[in-house]
C-alpha cells in the first residue's frame, strides 16, 4: 500500500511514462493493438483492486488533483479548437448525442421489465434504475440530482452507484480500444467523415503553419496560465451554480457551471494568439494521461460481484445501445469517433469526453466537452421521464 500522497502521483506519472517509452523504443505489437493509455487504465484498475491506493493519503491527493487538473486540461485541449469550425457540425453532433440518450433510455425501459422481478419486484428498484439513467445521459452529477426528486431504496441506490463505477471505467477503456478498429465500424457503416476530417485538417494545418519551438518559458507560462484558469473557473462555477439554484435550477451542479465556463473560455481563447501557442499539444497529452491515471487509480474491480444481477442490467442497457447506435450509424452513416463521444458524453459526461475525443485527434476535444454539457441539460429530464415510464410497468 501506497501511504504518502506525493508517492501515489509520481508512481502513477512514473507507470505512464514507462508505457509510453516501451512504446516508443521497444516497438512492440501489443501497442498497435492496445494503445498505452488503455494498458494505464487496466493497470491502474488492477493495482486499485490489490489495495495498492487504499489509505488515506492517496484519496486526500486525488481529491486534490484530480478535478483541478481535469478542468486545466480541457482549457489546454481547448486551444486548438475552433468553434467557428466545429460550429459547421452543430447540427449532426446533436443528432448523434440525442441518438445516443435515446438508445440509453431505451434501453433502461427494457432492462427494467426483464430484471424488476429477479431484483425485488420493482418496487425498490424502479428509482434507482432512474437515478442510473440519469448518470447515463450527461454524468454522475444527475445521478446525485435523482435523489431529490425520488425516494430511492438505499439498497438498490448502492447497487445502481456501483454499476456506475464498474461500467463508467470499462466503457472509458472499450472506447479507446475502439479507436484501433474504427476503420472498420466507418467501412460498415459507410460513414461519412467528410465533415470532420475537414475540421482536423485544417486545424491540424493551421498548427503546422505556425508551430513553433517551445521554450522553457512557454511551458512554464501554459502551466501557470492552466493552473490559474483552472482555479478562477471552479470559483466562478460555483457562483453560477449558487445563482442558477436560487431560481430552481439545481440541476446546473458546481462542476457543471465549472465544465461550462472552462468550455467556453478555451473557445474563446482558441480565437486568440493563445491558441497558437507552442507546448499546447505536449502539455495536452500530459495533463490527459495524469487525468486517466487518477480516474483509473479509484476504479476497483470489486465492485463486479458486489451486485450481480444489477451488472448484468446495466450490460443489458449498453448492448442495446450499442446495437441502436450501429442501425443509427448504418442509417445516417455517422463516424466511430462521433459515434464513441457521443456514447461517453451520455455515460461520463463533459469530464470523461474528451478523453475519447482526443484519442482520436487532440482538436475534437470541443465535441467531447460541448456533447457533455447537452448531457448536463437533458439528462435530469430523462432520468425523471425515465422513472415515470417504469412506475407505469410496476
Amino acid at each position: 500500500m501506497i501511504t504518502n500522497g506525493f508517492t501515489y502521483i509520481a508512481f502513477l506519472m512514473f507507470l505512464a511514462g514507462v508505457l509510453l517509452a516501451a512504446e516508443k523504443y521497444t516497438k512492440w505489437k501489443v501497442f498497435q493493438v492496445i494503445p498505452p493509455l488503455v494498458w494505464l487504465y487496466v493497470l491502474n484498475m488492477i493495482f486499485c483492486t490489490a489495495g495498492l491506493y487504499n489509505s488515506e493519503e492517496c484519496s486526500q491527493a486525488y481529491s486534490v488533483l484530480k478535478n483541478n487538473l481535469l478542468y486545466a486540461m480541457i482549457f489546454v485541449m481547448l486551444l486548438r479548437c475552433d468553434i467557428r469550425k466545429l460550429a459547421k457540425l452543430g447540427g449532426r453532433m446533436a443528432a448523434i448525442f440525442l441518438g445516443g440518450a435515446f438508445s440509453i433510455l431505451l434501453g433502461f425501459i427494457i432492462a427494467f421489465l426483464i430484471f424488476k422481478n429477479p431484483l425485488g419486484g420493482g418496487e425498490t428498484t424502479w428509482a434507482a434504475m432512474a437515478a442510473l439513467c440519469a448518470s447515463w445521459i450527461g454524468g454522475s452529477a444527475n445521478m446525485a440530482a435523482m435523489e431529490a426528486a425520488f425516494t430511492i431504496d438505499p439498497g438498490a441506490y448502492g447497487c445502481a452507484l456501483a454499476v456506475d463505477t464498474v461500467y463508467y471505467s470499462v466503457w472509458i477503456a472499450l472506447l479507446l480500444i475502439m479507436v484501433r478498429y474504427a476503420g472498420k465500424w466507418d467501412k460498415a457503416v459507410k460513414a461519412d467523415t467528410t465533415k470532420l476530417q475537414a475540421v482536423a485538417d485544417a486545424a491540424n494545418e493551421e498548427v503546422a503553419k505556425e508551430k513553433k519551438h517551445a521554450a522553457a518559458g512557454d511551458w512554464i507560462f501554459l502551466i501557470g496560465l492552466s493552473l490559474m484558469v483552472s482555479a478562477l473557473s471552479q470559483q466562478v462555477g460555483a457562483a453560477m451554480n449558487a445563482g442558477l439554484s436560487s431560481i430552481g435550477l439545481s440541476m446546473f451542479d458546481k462542476g457543471t457551471m465549472t465544465t461550462v465556463f472552462v468550455t467556453v473560455l478555451g473557445l474563446v481563447c482558441a480565437l486568440t494568439p493563445l491558441g497558437k501557442l507552442p507546448a499546447v499539444e505536449e502539455l495536452s497529452n500530459v495533463y490527459l494521461y495524469a487525468v486517466v491515471s487518477l480516474l483509473a487509480s479509484t476504479a476497483s474491480l470489486v465492485d463486479l460481484v458486489s451486485a450481480p444481477l444489477w451488472i448484468v442490467a446495466g450490460l443489458v442497457v449498453l448492448i442495446i445501445h450499442i446495437v441502436i447506435m450501429f442501425l443509427l450509424s448504418k442509417v445516417f452513416h455517422w463516424d466511430c469517433c462521433m459515434v464513441s463521444t457521443a456514447s461517453l458524453a451520455n455515460i461520463g459526461g463533459s469530464a470523461s469526453a474528451p478523453i475519447v475525443a482526443s484519442a482520436y485527434n487532440p482538436s475534437y476535444a470541443g465535441i467531447g466537452v460541448l456533447m457533455g454539457v447537452m448531457g448536463a441539460a437533458i439528462g435530469n429530464f430523462c432520468g425523471l421521464a425515465c422513472g415515470f415510464i417504469l412506475r407505469l410497468f410496476l
